[in-house]
């Protein structure tokens, strides 16, 4: 069942009410959901045992990979484990270097030590995306991967990465956890790397809760991850025998039911979430800020809109999301990763000088056009000096 306008509206205004009653804070995401995922767990509650507990995983892979249009895709129970299991698909071992962005979460990081490689920090462009002048620097004999993010929703400049990647002989895995919906040159995010990976969170576009799903158009790497999310054995294999030591990162058919109804509305979910940003860019205009930028050559999903301050401000976003604590959700931006105690400090200019200023605006689904503007208005006094919302 597929939302109509009127009950949209029905729902938004019972959420309006929702938060007079309560006072509840503009959240900064949450999934949106409908009768179609309802409808769609309940049938895999209901009826997805026994030989049918795979169907909407099935379901879910074969519809995620008609919209990214790619060859394979395959289900895992987090963003992370996809990671993981690309880079040892990839056969990451000791002593290799994968080449990452200072700007990404951690947890797409932190998978590289788990095969006692090391993550080597690039600095980053314009776009809060790695530089790739800065990867070709970067690279030496023990360089096996590069592990692209596409921040926010912006994307990387991906030709220049896969011509630096063919010309060294490295595996790019894209991690467009952030970037549903993002293209680059007429190709979705994710589908243009040697191993593509996303994220199902619950504050992404596409939810399942958890969740993630490795994507490839190499049947070769496809059929090795999939053996290793297989515990070892090989798809189709003996029963109960493995051949070599895997993992288990697989979703559950309840997640999929969820994801299979999410990505057959994924249309309209990446469409309001522009509509959003837009609508922010256009109540924040005039500001000396930065928000996520669209060159032509891509679409941007903006699945978190998030401005980037004019040094001249002098803004301490502690304590502008200390100002708005109360009444909306505001984020900060990425921290640098080579600036947490795990890893040694790089001096990467540009990211550095960049993260302090930066921070991420709500934009859950049914957010209202008053509620925009509150945080537009609110962004605004708190520049010029004002004490209260």
């Amino acid at each position: 069942m597929i939302e109509t306008k009127e009950t949209h509206k029905a729902r938004v205004k019972e959420q309006k009410e929702m938060m007079r009653n309560i006072k509840m804070k503009i959240p900064m995401s949450k999934p949106s959901i409908t009768e179609k995922e309802i409808s769609y767990v309940n049938d895999a509650i209901r009826n997805g045992w026994g030989k049918t507990c795979y169907d909407y995983i099935k379901k879910f892979e074969d519809k995620f990979k008609e919209y990214i249009g790619c060859k394979f895709s395959l289900a895992t129970s987090s963003c992370t484990g996809a990671i993981n299991l690309a880079f040892a698909t990839i056969g990451l071992k000791q002593g290799d270097e994968v080449i990452v962005s200072e700007f990404s979460w951690i947890t797409g990081v932190t998978p590289i030590t788990y095969f006692d490689a090391k993550p080597i920090f690039v600095d980053i462009t314009d776009s809060w995306c790695m530089d790739p002048k800065e990867i070709e620097k970067a690279i030496t004999p023990k360089t096996k991967a590069i592990l692209v993010t596409h921040l926010y929703g912006n994307l990387c400049e991906m030709d220049e990465i896969m011509e630096i990647a063919k010309k060294h002989n490295l595996y790019v895995i894209e991690d467009a956890a952030e970037a549903l919906g993002s293209t680059y040159k007429g190709k979705k995010a994710g589908s243009i790397g040697n191993i593509g990976v996303f994220s199902f969170h619950g504050a992404k576009t596409c939810t399942t809760g958890e969740g993630g799903m490795l994507i490839t158009n190499d049947e070769k790497l496809f059929k090795k991850a999939q053996t290793l999310n297989n515990g070892g054995r090989e798809v189709g294999g003996e029963v109960f025998y493995a051949k070599i030591l895997g993992y288990k990162y697989k979703m559950s058919n309840f997640q999929a039911a969820l994801g299979l109804a999410q990505i057959e509305r994924i249309e309209e979910l990446v469409k309001r979430k522009r509509e959003i940003f837009y609508e922010y860019k256009k109540n924040l205009e005039n500001l000396p800020i930065k928000m996520n930028p669209e060159p032509d050559y891509t679409t941007n999903c903006f699945w978190l809109p998030t401005i980037i301050f004019d040094k001249s401000l002098k803004i301490d976003r502690k304590k502008l999301i200390n100002y708005f604590k109360e009444k909306a959700d505001i984020r900060p931006f990425f921290y640098p990763i080579s600036s947490m105690p795990m890893f040694k400090k790089v001096n990467n200019k540009i990211a550095y000088d960049t993260y302090l200023r930066g921070i991420n605006l709500p934009s859950y689904h049914d957010i209202t056009s008053e509620e925009i503007k509150f945080i537009c208005d609110g962004l605004r006094r708190f520049i010029d000096g004002t004490k209260k919302l």
